[in-house]
C-alpha cells in the first residue's frame, strides 16, 4: 500500500526521460530566448518537486495520468525523500545556470545545465538517480555522527 512519503518507482525515470529532453535542447539552444526559457522551465519544474512536493510534479502528474493507467499498479514502492532531494539538486543546477546566463558567464551555465543533463540520462536510462545516491549517503553519513 502506497502512502503519501511512497511513490511509483517508475515515475521518477519518466520524468528524467522527459527532463532529458528538455535540457538536451535546452543545451543545444543555451544563448537563445528559446534555451533560456527552457532551463528557467526545468528549475521551475525541479523548484515544484523540491519545495512543494512530487506529488504537485508536472511530470509527475503527467505519468500518473498517462502512463501509469496502462503499466498497472507498481509492486513495490518506493521512498520519496531521495527522488525530492534529487529535484532539490537539480533545481541548484538549473538556478546556477540561469544566474550565470544573467551574470554574462554562459560557460558556468553550459556545465550546470550540462552536470544536470548527464545526472537525468543516468536516470532515464539506467535508472540511477544521483542525487537519491547522495542523499542515501548522506542519510548514513549523518546516521553515524
Amino acid at each position: 500500500m502506497c502512502t503519501r512519503a511512497e511513490i511509483d518507482p517508475r515515475g521518477p525515470r519518466f520524468g528524467a526521460s522527459l527532463t532529458s529532453v528538455v535540457l538536451a535542447v535546452a543545451l543545444l539552444s543555451l544563448g537563445t530566448p528559446v534555451g533560456i526559457a527552457l532551463v528557467a522551465w526545468q528549475a521551475l519544474v525541479f523548484g515544484i518537486g523540491a519545495f512543494i512536493g512530487l506529488q504537485a510534479h508536472p511530470y509527475g502528474a503527467l505519468y500518473r495520468r498517462f502512463i501509469q493507467p496502462r503499466l498497472g499498479r507498481p509492486t513495490e514502492w518506493e521512498a520519496a525523500a531521495g527522488p525530492r532531494f534529487a529535484q532539490g539538486v537539480g533545481f541548484a543546477f538549473t538556478a546556477i545556470a540561469l544566474l550565470a546566463l544573467v551574470l554574462g558567464v554562459p560557460i558556468v551555465a553550459y556545465v550546470a545545465v550540462g552536470l544536470a543533463l548527464a545526472a537525468a540520462l543516468l536516470n532515464a536510462a539506467f535508472g540511477l538517480c544521483l542525487g537519491c545516491e547522495v542523499y542515501l549517503l548522506g542519510r548514513r553519513v549523518l546516521s553515524r555522527a
